[in-house]
């Protein structure tokens, strides 16, 4: 399979992700949640120069990736999907609920095993809360993250079309649900029973434990309301959360050098 395959795919997420960044960069800033308190110019090129770099590494390091891994699986006739006749309007949906399941999964694992929680813990460390956290991930992190993706395409053979809406999904949903806007109490209650919003998730980044051992759905809540995962409010209230991680102050939490050696240095 020629590498100019995946090409549509690439821009296709690239404009997705470039028109939502835009939109809610701006309503950020016209319907912010909370004031920021640490330099938003410094922190967003740090945020967005690591996600760049880990989206080089992988691309470099796992060229099966996505709907590439997607078209390879559907040749060989690999795949849970692909041993039945199943109609698109049914395998597609599948796929994106089992996709998302196993993120669910995989983020849990990602707080409970210490040698991952050194590398998910950068995108804890992140002093404020805003768009850039959704992009803000160790390269080695998004390796393994990929490779799992890879394993679930191999095991179930969804459809192309499939792996780039799930994909799409979860980068639009990463992007919104750690995002500083403001939303009504009934729209936030409403847009609850169906996707994580960001009041739901910013529970998830308080250095309060037990909070952010709460809420790990990115794109569905149905995953923490099921697995006893859930919480409803924060406990002081979200003016008053505190983000990051106990002992990692701004001088281990913003620079790109900081974040990449984070995890390989002794805890404070």
């Amino acid at each position: 399979m020629n590498v100019l395959d995946i090409t549509p795919d690439s821009a296709t997420r690239l404009s997705v992700f470039a028109l939502l960044l835009i939109i809610l960069a701006l309503l950020e800033v016209y319907l912010p949640r909370r004031k920021p308190q640490h330099s938003k110019t410094r922190r967003w090129i740090n945020n967005f120069g690591i996600s760049a770099l880990s989206s080089v590494i992988t691309a470099l390091a796992l060229p099966l990736v996505g709907v590439a891994a997607a078209l390879w699986a559907n040749d060989r006739n690999w795949g849970l999907f692909n041993q039945f006749e199943i109609h698109p309007l049914i395998s597609v949906p599948l796929y994106i609920v089992a996709f998302d399941f196993t993120i669910y999964l995989q983020h849990r694992a990602f707080h409970r095993f210490s040698i991952l929680w050194r590398l998910h813990r950068v995108h804890h460390t992140d002093l404020d809360y805003d768009v850039s956290t959704g992009v803000r991930f160790h390269p080695l992190s998004i390796l393994i993250s990929s490779a799992i993706k890879i394993i679930l395409i191999l095991l179930l053979g969804p459809l192309a079309v499939a792996v780039l809406i799930s994909e799409i999904v979860l980068n639009a949903t990463s992007m919104f649900n750690h995002s500083n806007i403001k939303l009504s109490n009934r729209l936030d209650k409403f847009l609850r029973y169906f996707i994580v919003t960001p009041d739901m998730h910013r529970i998830h980044h308080s250095v309060n434990v037990d909070e952010h051992s709460q809420n790990f759905g990115f794109n569905f809540t149905w995953w923490d309301r099921l697995l006893k995962t859930y919480k409803e409010q924060p406990v002081k209230g979200h003016n008053a959360i505190e983000f990051g991680i106990h002992g990692y102050s701004e001088d281990r939490s913003i620079g790109i050098l900081s974040l990449l050696t984070q995890p390989f240095t002794k805890d404070r």
